[in-house]
This record gives structure tokens, C-alpha cells and sequence, in this order.
């Protein structure tokens, strides 16, 4: 059973989310999407965990709206704001993590993404305790993460660094900057969305490619543990809003070396420079290249096809008339959107629309395209045509 799965989004009552996302708008973007396997997020909230409840139970800690699957997953923010993604056996783990929970925060009833006054070692202790499984979130953005607190796994869930089997990417990061570290060889990467809206230039926006016999929580919780996962597929770290060391309020780019003569302000406007998670690796006990072990599955670098479109139409809205016309005609086509992305012969895309989307799409898959790359904050560009070499 081939399963593309997103495992780190969030329900409508996380701060900073659409109200779009409930249960009944997920699932049916999902299958525009292509994904199989959502986790469902925010597992310790009252309101969100009355929606669960609302799913049809598929299989052992599976769960199942309009033919799209979920699994219980959340994201929690620890006394040190380094942010971790849980994965729980079902509905009734999630109530005993949020009355274990319950004690340490003072917003569990109030943000889908909850403050908990622990620190990463007793975390890890109470998800164990019913069932579950943590890593870190968006390991490596510059501002909520582990590698922005703390210098090494260990350092964050001290001696229960052991019981960590996986950190999630993040938009910043993928497999070549992250292999660079060499106390994340024996862990697995997940590339998840971490989205807030649930259409399908956020959700699903990065994903994984797992297979497995049959879709169950063990079988889930055993891929990941045994490295099972065999693609991991997301945005160009380029893309990612923090990949180069930028001023926060003008995003005027600066290497590291200046950023650190400067004292981290900017010289055009006195904003914050917020490090970069190019540079921060680089800070870090690193391999002198990126060595990936045996395990590691291949990486494909993608975006979101209604951003492909907007390139090669040349418009710039993906919800103009233009874009939703050709993105609609595509999906009738070929089905969802990963398919069109990293699956459908190149050739059909180009029969089915023209031969520019085909050809960028196929840029995309062979990792040949011009970015303008993010930082302090602000996503990165494709770039289909472009003259300077230096963007890529």
C-alpha cells in the first residue's frame, strides 16, 4: 500500500489558521492534493477534539473522512519554545497527554498548539507513557526549534534522546543540508507541510511517500522507526522563508560574516538579521559534504503547481481565472496534484496543457530551475527564465 502522507498540519483553532480548516474541507482538498494519510494536529484541544471524534474509525488508530485517511498527531511548544511533532495510537491517548498536560500550561484550552512548562526529556516521558512517538518540529527555522535552542538532539531530550526516531525538515532544510549533521544519520526525515490553510499550494506542500502492508498506527510508527519512508518530496529549501540570513522588516540578504560585524541590524534599516538556516548548519558539528547513509531515500524538490502555473502563464495571482481554469483542466486530466508533480510522463502535461508547464515541471524534477532565494521571513522565488546564473 503506497500512502502519500502529511503528517504536521493544523486544525481551525490554532492561532494564525484559516477557518477553512475543518475536518470536512481538509479531507476533500486532500484528495485534490493526492494525499492519502493526514495527521490531524492539535490532538489536546477541546473544540478540535470533538471534531475527531466526528471521524469513522478505518483501521487500529486510523481514521477516515470522504475517503481521506488521518492519523492523531501535535504540535506542542516546550518551556525552551523548541517545538515538537507527536504522533498518538488514537483519540483516547490524546485526552490522557492533555490531563497529563493539563497542570504544565495555562493555553491547552485556548491554542491548538499549546505552551507546555516542560522541558524536551519529561515531554518525551509522558508521550511514551500513552503510546506515542516525538520528534522535533521544523527542526531547523530560526526562530521555534531545536537547533535555533540548542546545539545537539541530546541537549534538548537528554538522556531520552535515544527514544527520538525522526526530525521533521521543515521548509528551510532538506536531505543534502541536513546530512550534513552526523547525529541525524541514524534518524529518519519527514517533510510535512505544517500547514495553516488547507488548499493545495499549502497543504501537502511537502510530504512523504511511505509503503506499507497494511495502514494501521503500528505500521505507521514502524516505518518510521525502521526507515521505511521512501520519499521525501518538498519545497526547495530556497523556497523557505528563512534559508539565507536576511533583515526581518527589509529582507535585504547578508552573509554570515557580515551579519556578525553588523551585530545582527541592518544597515539599510535597522531591522533584525535573523540567521539563516544555511548558515546555522554551517554552525553546527557538521561532515565537511553531505553524507547520506544507506537508508536515506531520495529528496524531490517541488512547488506548489498553481505557483508552476502562475510562471509559465505569466500572471501573478494563483487565483486568477487563468491559473484556476488550467489548474482544474489538469486535475480532470491527471487526477490530484502530486501526480502531476512528480508522477505523470512529462509528455502528457505538455499534450494535456503546453509545453512550458511541461518543460517546468520537469526543470523541477531534475532539480534544473533559478530561484531567488527566502530569508528573515519572506518565501523565495521561481524563477522559469532568468539570466543570472548567481540565483540558482
Amino acid at each position: 500500500m503506497r500512502l502519500d502522507c502529511d503528517f504536521h498540519i493544523h486544525g481551525r483553532y490554532s492561532i494564525g489558521t484559516s477557518k477553512n480548516m475543518t475536518l470536512e474541507v481538509i479531507s476533500k482538498q486532500a484528495s485534490l492534493k493526492g494525499l492519502d494519510l493526514i495527521g490531524t494536529g492539535d490532538a489536546l484541544h477541546n473544540g478540535w477534539l470533538k471534531e475527531i471524534k466526528s471521524l469513522n474509525t478505518y483501521s487500529d488508530g486510523i481514521y477516515e473522512r470522504n475517503k481521506c485517511k488521518f492519523i492523531i498527531t501535535l504540535e506542542i511548544e516546550d518551556m525552551n519554545r523548541v517545538h515538537h511533532l507527536i504522533f498518538l495510537p488514537g483519540i483516547e491517548s490524546g485526552l490522557g497527554l492533555k490531563e497529563s498536560f493539563s497542570k504544565y500550561s495555562t493555553d491547552i484550552n485556548k491554542n491548538g498548539r499549546p505552551h507546555i512548562k516542560l522541558n524536551g526529556e519529561a515531554i518525551v516521558d509522558y508521550v511514551a507513557e500513552v503510546g506515542g512517538i516525538i520528534g522535533p518540529a521544523h527542526a531547523f527555522v530560526p526562530w521555534t526549534s531545536i537547533y535555533k535552542e540548542f546545539n545537539t538532539i541530546r541537549d534538548c531530550y537528554g538522556d531520552n534522546y535515544k527514544h527520538i526516531p525522526f526530525i521533521e525538515l521543515g521548509l528551510s532544510a532538506d536531505t543534502e543540508m541536513a546530512d550534513y549533521i552526523p547525529e541525524l544519520q541514524k534518524l529518519t526525515f519527514l517533510s510535512n507541510s505544517d500547514a495553516h490553510s488547507p488548499w493545495p499550494h499549502r497543504m501537502g506542500r511537502e510530504f512523504n511517500r511511505i509503503n506499507i502492508d497494511n495502514l494501521s498506527f503500528d505500521n505507521i510508527v514502524k516505518a518510521i522507526k525502521n526507515h521505511k519512508v521512501e520519499l521525501n518530496v518538498g519545497l526547495d529549501p530556497r523556497l523557505g522563508k528563512y534559508h539565507r540570513t536576511a533583515c526581518v522588516r527589509c529582507y535585504l540578504p547578508y552573509n554570515l560574516e557580515d551579519a556578525e560585524y553588523a551585530k545582527w541590524r541592518c544597515s539599510k534599516c535597522n531591522g533584525l538579521l535573523k540567521k539563516g538556516v544555511k548558515d546555522r548548519i554551517a554552525n553546527l558539528d557538521s561532515f565537511p559534504i553531505s553524507k547520506h547513509p544507506v537508508h536515506r531515500p531520495k529528496y524531490i524538490r517541488i512547488a506548489p503547481l498553481a505557483e508552476i502555473l502562475c510562471l509559465t502563464l505569466g500572471v501573478k495571482s494563483i487565483y486568477s481565472v487563468k491559473v484556476q481554469k488550467t489548474w482544474k483542466l489538469l486535475l480532470e486530466k491527471f487526477g490530484n496534484e502530486i501526480s502531476i508533480l512528480i508522477d505523470e510522463e512529462v509528455e502528457n502535461i505538455m499534450n494535456a496543457v503546453d509545453e512550458k508547464t511541461g518543460k517546468m515541471i520537469e526543470a523541477l524534477r531534475e532539480d534544473d530551475f533559478k530561484i531567488i532565494p527566502g530569508g528573515g521571513g519572506k518565501y523565495g522565488e521561481l524563477v522559469f527564465e532568468t539570466q543570472d546564473k548567481n540565483l540558482k
